[in-house]
């Protein structure tokens, strides 16, 4: 394996201000760089293993050291470039570990970072009428997970009230089409089609208790297959989501179309 300069992972992390991370890198440079220097994978894996018992917070930047040091086609990364995928390891650590969730909680991916300085505010005297469009699904391999397009509306929300903006002034309404009808589907209809419970249903509960509202286009559920018994029951049925679109906008509601991977 590439031997690695915890050093240069130090010194990156104390220059972008992570002085917690940059301590604790510090504290695990003579374990590491044992790590980097065994020629057995196993006994990487066992050193690992101590040092995830020892220092939680870095579990994921550490257990990917050895793995992250070879590149797909078998061969040794330049230390440089894994260097850097330490450090944004223990950034991302860190910004998780001081994330917000001032609205409702998602993944871990919908909470709201912390900024300090900030010189541009939303107007927290006016309504803020919210309407989503959720038209995604996971792949099938992520299933299990929270759909990323519901766990985006989460994030926007919980930006809005981070920003100021008292839950009490905001009015989300979130439109459901396309293939992202799984997200909706009770139970049983999930278990039925994945062989697990449906993973979005807390925080759909969660954001409807915050005053969301949800409606799922009737044309996608004639198309998809999907059957009134399928989906939860508190969702509302529109004939088409392209009315529900134009009419809430036409209220005066800020469409934000959901689409992940933008």
């Amino acid at each position: 394996m590439t031997k690695i300069r915890l050093f240069d992972v130090f010194r990156q992390c104390k220059n972008n201000g992570l002085a917690t991370q940059a301590r604790t890198v510090f504290k695990l440079i003579p374990f590491v760089q044992t790590v980097c220097n065994k020629s057995s994978y196993l006994l990487a894996k066992l050193t690992m293993r101590k040092l995830i018992s020892l220092l939680p917070m870095t579990a994921i930047a550490i257990s990917s050291l050895a793995q992250s040091s070879v590149d797909n086609s078998g061969g040794k990364k330049d230390s440089s470039a894994v260097v850097k995928e330490i450090a944004d390891s223990l950034r991302m650590a860190h910004l998780f570990a001081i994330e917000q969730f001032p609205y409702v909680k998602g993944s871990k991916f919908s909470g709201a970072i912390p900024i300090t300085g900030v010189t541009e505010r939303p107007d927290p005297d006016q309504d803020y009428k919210l309407l989503f469009e959720v038209g995604i699904k996971n792949p099938d391999s992520l299933a299990r997970n929270i759909n990323m397009s519901l766990d985006e509306v989460a994030r926007i929300l919980n930006l809005h009230v981070a920003s100021g903006i008292s839950p009490k002034r905001i009015f989300p309404v979130i439109i459901v089409h396309g293939y992202a009808l799984d997200v909706i589907l009770n139970d049983q209809a999930y278990q039925k089609k994945y062989k697990i419970n449906n993973p979005n249903l807390k925080l759909i509960k969660d954001l409807e208790g915050a005053g969301a509202k949800f409606i799922v286009c009737g044309q996608a559920m004639s198309f998809f297959d999907v059957a009134r018994e399928e989906i939860l029951p508190e969702i509302k049925i529109s004939l088409t989501a392209q009315t529900v679109l134009s009419n809430y906008q036409n209220k005066g509601y800020v469409l934000y179309s959901i689409d992940p991977d933008k």
